[in-house]
């Protein structure tokens, strides 16, 4: 017996996110990075690997312990909600003891796999719920992961303002322990639902053999390699055009820095909701598509498109700031929409008993492109022989890129779907 209702409001969109929002601060690391490298006394290069293994145990962990949520998916929650926490609160305790690999065992392991599992765990359980729209199920979750950056943001800021930056992590490692926790409660598969062992032709060995199963990867590896590229910039190019402004070129450093905050947090806000209304909304327009891929052919011609109207108008050496906004907004529409469009994709290639096993194991494109999306934008700036243009020199490398992804998808889309519509419960 329950004091709630039991529908999919309650055990599948409640219980994702509750999960999604905790584990989607990881995308709050800015907000911190560069205390703890003060506070640590190291560089803030060193501690930037933090964030990149973070990112990459989540890609390995959602690889390997795909089948344990097909197969459990409370007990996948479970161990979801421990590592994370774990790995939020050893950070603090870490910048606590001034214990550099601290940051990278706690912030980048622990957590890491904590956030793996996460993220995939309610992803099937949604689907099966809203079997009619699974689309728009799996962007509803995955929205949270993209609005948890400007839900928690603010609130690092005041804590850390207020109470210091190690209390920070200590008191929201509680917060997100009650919420996942709560989310753990909650999650439940559909009445009548009965776990089956995924067709052998479906598991991790025969869908590495298989080059559909790969044009989806680098399709998935390239959205997210070419938006951290533009992202991980986007402030330094706002900067270069913003002091290229009349209003701002004459100001010293420090006036300028204070005069242009203000609209650098306004475009990142407005980033985070173009990333989650991309998740959200291309996956949506999934379920009115006759096939899936037709969202990221959509997702890569934009990118490619308003890239394109970049090259053609050299916005960022002429600070034209709203073709340089269009560019940021879109492609974090695009790079969010990447990721809940996936489920979905593969469910219509791979069916849906094995759908956590094929979307854990294409999430390591995440893994790996979370270390090679910023050290490519890094590679390029850095290497440009004209160092006046070095952040336009960026765009026709993720131009070419989005091309090569466009191949790619456009290739799945050649192949004829899973044959037989699997029941979903």
């Amino acid at each position: 017996m329950t004091l709630l209702p039991d529908n999919r409001w309650t055990r599948a969109v409640a219980p994702a996110l509750l999960l999604h929002i905790s584990i989607g601060t990881v995308y709050c690391w800015s907000v911190f990075k560069q205390l703890i490298a003060d506070e640590l006394q190291a560089s803030p290069g060193v501690i930037e690997w933090g964030f990149s293994l973070a990112i990459f145990f989540l890609g390995m962990s959602a690889a390997f312990l795909g089948p344990m949520v097909e197969k459990d998916l409370r007990k996948s929650a479970l161990i979801s909600t421990i590592c994370f926490v774990t790995g939020f609160v050893g950070t603090g305790v870490s910048i606590a003891t001034h214990f550099v690999p601290g940051i990278f065992i706690f912030y980048g392991g622990v957590m890491g796999i904590g956030l793996g599992i996460g993220y995939l765990t309610p992803v099937k359980n949604l689907m099966l719920w809203f079997s009619k729209n699974k689309g728009l199920a799996t962007g509803i979750a995955v929205a949270g992961f993209g609005l948890s950056k400007a839900i928690a943001s603010p609130i690092m800021e005041y804590l850390i303002e207020g109470v210091g930056l190690v209390n920070m992590f200590y008191i929201l490692g509680a917060v997100y322990a009650v919420l996942m926790l709560l989310g753990f409660a909650l999650i439940k598969r559909p009445e009548g639902y009965v776990y089956s062992a995924p067709p052998k032709e479906s598991r991790r060995g025969a869908l590495l053999r298989k080059p559909l199963f790969w044009g989806i990867w680098i399709a998935f590896y390239l959205n997210i390699t070419c938006g951290l590229a533009l992202i991980s910039q986007e402030k330094d190019i706002l900067k270069d055009i913003l002091h290229q402004l009349p209003q701002y070129a004459q100001l010293s450093p420090n006036d300028f820095s204070i005069a242009i905050a203000g609209i650098i947090a306004t475009v990142l806000s407005v980033d985070a909701i173009f990333n989650a209304a991309g998740r959200l909304g291309f996956a949506a327009l999934s379920d009115h598509m006759k096939r899936r891929e037709s969202s990221y052919v959509i997702i890569f011609v934009m990118s490619i498109a308003i890239c394109a109207l970049q090259l053609v108008t050299h916005s960022i050496d002429n600070a034209l700031l709203w073709v340089v906004l269009a560019m940021l907004f879109l492609i974090n529409a695009g790079y969010g929409g990447g990721f809940s469009t996936l489920p979905v994709l593969l469910e219509q290639h791979f069916g849906i008993k094995s759908v956590s096993t094929t979307h854990g194991l294409t999430l390591s494109a995440w893994g790996f492109a979370g270390l090679s999306g910023n050290q490519l934008a890094s590679f390029v700036v850095t290497h440009t022989s004209d160092q006046s243009h070095r952040y336009a020199a960026v765009i026709p490398v993720i131009t070419v890129l989005y091309a090569v992804a466009l191949i790619s998808i456009w290739l799945v889309s050649r192949a004829r779907p899973a044959l037989a519509t699997e029941r979903t419960i």
